[in-house]
């Protein structure tokens, strides 16, 4: 297999984050930016609450390193609705080259990896990444309304009602603004597909895609678990994460003993009644965000690996019987 490892030279300048109530009343309510008490933002429909959430993400996050919309030279995007019209629209006013993604909840690592690529290729002096998720317009698309009161089997996740930005440039560009983190390297995920078809187990469809981006990371790197502090997947929540690192197990590559996983972070397991965890394109972005930057920055971590993973289905394909392929991104992330 080829090499694929990127070592792109940018650094994480800002990163901001808003959610919703059930996200804030969680473990680490208290290191969001922004919540919303009723979810809608001011608005009158999920999706345009979606929308709002991005674009105060991206509001607060330029504003905590004083720079200007025209100080930005790419803006990448991405949510779950169909056509990513939750950044599309949240986004419009934005005089900004705007690249929309669609990476499922992988989307926070996809944009980021994609803004680094770009300014350590030279394109970019200063790039914006934006992803964001919303509990009630997800479940309308994928599954049923919530006022359907269906019923969530136990591997069933909740997605997260949240956005985050990250600002994203060289870091000789702007030298007077202070690091959050540096990305040192990156890894695209591969496709996968190991015949999942329940679409109420996320977990499980992703996780594959996870063990096929570790084991490419560390056989490329030539690193080991050890090496990092911690091992961050994205949303694999309590099903998915207990499949990974038996799997990894497996493969003679033990990562459990600093492996967690955003999905098992933001809610309470015990009190909060999301079943296997959190998931939605917000989940990896808000907990990186909100607390696994902060950490790096003020060196409570030094290294780690953040891979958010992805469910590559629609709601046609999930209908017509079709399985599920998963996708894992990764970065290593390296305090400033």
């Amino acid at each position: 297999m080829p090499q694929s490892i990127i070592h792109p030279d940018a650094s994480i300048l800002a990163a901001a984050t808003v959610v919703g109530s059930k996200e804030h009343s969680g473990p680490l309510g208290a290191h969001f930016d922004y919540y919303g008490d009723d979810d809608r933002f001011g608005q009158n429909t999920w999706e345009k609450a979606e929308s709002e959430m991005q674009r105060m993400a991206m509001a607060a996050a330029l504003d905590k390193v004083c720079l200007r919309p025209n100080q930005v030279d790419m803006l990448f995007a991405g949510d779950l609705l169909n056509q990513c019209v939750g950044s599309s629209y949240g986004l419009l006013s934005y005089d900004i080259p705007y690249f929309g993604l669609y990476g499922a909840c992988s989307t926070s690592v996809e944009g980021l990896l994609l803004a680094s690529a770009m300014i350590g290729g030279g394109h970019a002096k200063v790039a914006v990444a934006v992803t964001s998720s919303h509990n009630a317009a997800a479940e309308r698309q994928f599954r049923s309304p919530l006022e359907y009161g269906g019923q969530r089997p136990p591997t069933g996740q909740w997605t997260v009602t949240g956005a985050g930005a990250f600002v994203v440039a060289s870091p000789h560009e702007l030298p007077d603004r202070k690091a959050l983190a540096h990305v040192t390297h990156a890894l695209p995920g591969i496709v996968v597909d190991l015949g999942i078809t329940d679409a109420n187990n996320m977990g499980a469809a992703m996780a594959p895609a996870a063990v096929s981006t570790l084991l490419r990371y560390f056989d490329q790197s030539g690193t080991r678990p050890e090496d990092y502090d911690l091992i961050v997947t994205g949303d694999l929540g309590w099903e998915g994460s207990r499949i990974l690192c038996d799997i990894m197990k497996a493969e003679r590559c033990d990562i459990s003993d600093r492996h967690n996983d955003c999905g098992k972070m933001i809610f309470s397991r015990n009190t909060q009644d999301t079943h296997s965890g959190g998931s939605g394109c917000g989940c990896a972005a808000v907990v990186l965000g909100s607390y696994l930057l902060p950490m790096l920055q003020r060196r409570d971590l030094r290294r780690i690996l953040f891979m958010a993973t992805g469910a590559m289905m629609s709601p046609d394909s999930v209908k017509q019987g079709q399985s599920i392929p998963g996708v894992a991104h990764l970065l290593c992330l390296e305090c400033p």
